[in-house]
């Protein structure tokens, strides 16, 4: 599977290398009309819809949107790219922009931006150097800029609000990160039987390895790589006792539904039931849980060995082809959806993110009788304490990909956390060489057309 997904690599970068070397492609219409492909449920999808509307009015540009689910979006933006149908605008993740950049898919729109006026500093600066490349590395303020952030958003950490209030428990302070051991305490005294039929039915929490080891792992002083990318270093003692953290929630503590439990009903649907104290909670789930029989808040995540919390951002770009044929007015909807405020506001309305405008988000946030009440904490992991994935500024995801492959024996106590990360650091760095490798040829390629 490894070797699959490695070639499968290879290809999809000599493929994207290839369509860009020998294409002018763009499903720009013939009549002068945009074309703008994303992805999105029901409510981004009419949130969308009405901010494009009112551009086309504003500025005349007709827009024909291309919209997919969020499991087929990549599917299809590859179909379109290797077809030589490059939209005009469209999503763009983290992970890809490297690829889009040195296959020459993206636009430079370093210029165009400059030239709108648009004010970059009161744009989230997280989201707009996601979006800058220099070459070399991905994020990096003096890069050139592919794209402008659709959004960013912050992974905070939810509490139960009312299982607390009825279980007597103090509520977490929301500017002071509780210990791992002040976390593990409380996560304890709500754990138990509260029908009386013998069996468990409320939990501290149930956290998915794959999305909350980050947090963990950053505030306990571990990374996944060197500062430059280029060498893995999940082999740490601080590595260790993080993800020993996480697996012994469940087989040692019981604070967790056990793998049983979650097969029969996910920690999803038990936070969604109100069985769990603590569970992550990112702004695209705020709509959803506002719904919710329980008052829910946010705390910074709890902190490690450093004292300091931390956790993960995400994001999605809105970019150009560089194969457009309207490039002034392709930038001008990707300003206009990234940092026109009536845009945002439209967006915001809808429940599906934090206003990328640093003036309009402090407002949002210090709305009176608002759910979440501390909406405080999605800015301050944007301002303060996120970080980008591990993989989310690499060429490619699959030597970060490897770290979860195998990783099971260790979440059901059958192998410690130290044992595996001896294993799997060596066959994450042959991947990570490769990538890194794959990017090199990438560029040589599309630098000789």
């Amino acid at each position: 599977m490894r070797k699959s997904r490695l070639a499968s690599g290879m290809v999809a970068a000599l493929v994207l290398a290839g369509t860009a070397a020998c294409s002018a492609g763009s499903s720009t219409d013939d009549d002068g009309k945009l074309t703008f492909m994303f992805r999105g449920g029901e409510d981004e999808k009419a949130a969308y819809q009405e901010a494009i509307d009112r551009f086309s009015a504003d500025t005349g540009v007709e827009v024909e949107v291309i919209v997919t689910d969020a499991d087929q979006y990549a599917t299809k933006l590859q179909a379109a790219i290797s077809g030589n149908n490059v939209p005009d605008v469209f999503y763009i993740e983290q992970a890809s922009l490297q690829s889009y950049v040195t296959s020459g898919v993206l636009l430079d729109i370093t210029d165009l931006v400059a030239e709108s006026g648009v004010d970059l500093d009161n744009i989230w600066e997280y989201g707009v150097d996601s979006y800058r490349y220099d070459g070399k590395l991905q994020g990096t303020p003096d890069g050139a800029l592919y794209g402008l952030p659709k959004d960013v958003g912050p992974f905070a950490m939810g509490y139960n609000k009312t299982m607390l209030e009825e279980e007597g428990i103090d509520l977490p302070d929301e500017d002071e990160p509780l210990t791992w051991d002040e976390w593990l305490d409380i996560m304890k005294q709500v754990t138990k039987d509260t029908d009386g039929d013998g069996e468990v039915d409320q939990w501290g929490t149930g956290l998915n390895v794959q999305w909350n080891l980050q947090a963990l792992a950053w505030s306990n002083g571990a990374d996944w790589t060197n500062a430059d990318k280029t060498e893995v270093t999940v082999d740490t003692p601080e590595m260790a006792e993080a993800l020993q953290y996480i697996a012994d929630m469940t087989t040692v503590e019981e604070v967790t539904p056990s793998s049983e439990q979650q097969a029969t009903l996910d920690t999803y649907q038990r936070w969604m039931e109100g069985e769990l104290a603590f569970f992550p909670v990112g702004p695209w789930d705020v709509s959803v849980y506002n719904e919710l029989d329980f008052e829910y808040d946010l705390i910074p995540y709890p902190a490690g060995a450093t004292g300091e919390p931390a956790t993960w951002i995400g994001s999605l770009g809105i970019g150009v082809s560089a194969t457009t044929a309207m490039p002034e007015e392709a930038v001008e909807l990707v300003t206009y959806l990234s940092a026109d405020e009536t845009a945002q506001q439209t967006l915001v309305d809808a429940g599906i993110q934090v206003p990328n405008l640093k003036d309009m988000a402090a407002e949002w946030a210090a709305e009176e009788g608002t759910s979440p009440a501390n909406r405080q904490e999605f800015l301050d992991i944007v301002e303060d304490y996120g970080r980008p994935m591990p993989a989310a500024v690499t060429y490619g995801a699959a030597w970060y990909d490897e770290m979860w492959t195998n990783i099971q024996p260790v979440l059901d106590g059958k192998q410690t956390a130290a044992e595996y990360l001896a294993e799997v650091q060596p066959r994450m760095q042959q991947l990570l060489d490769e990538s890194n490798m794959q990017a090199e040829q990438a560029a040589a390629a599309n630098a000789s057309e």
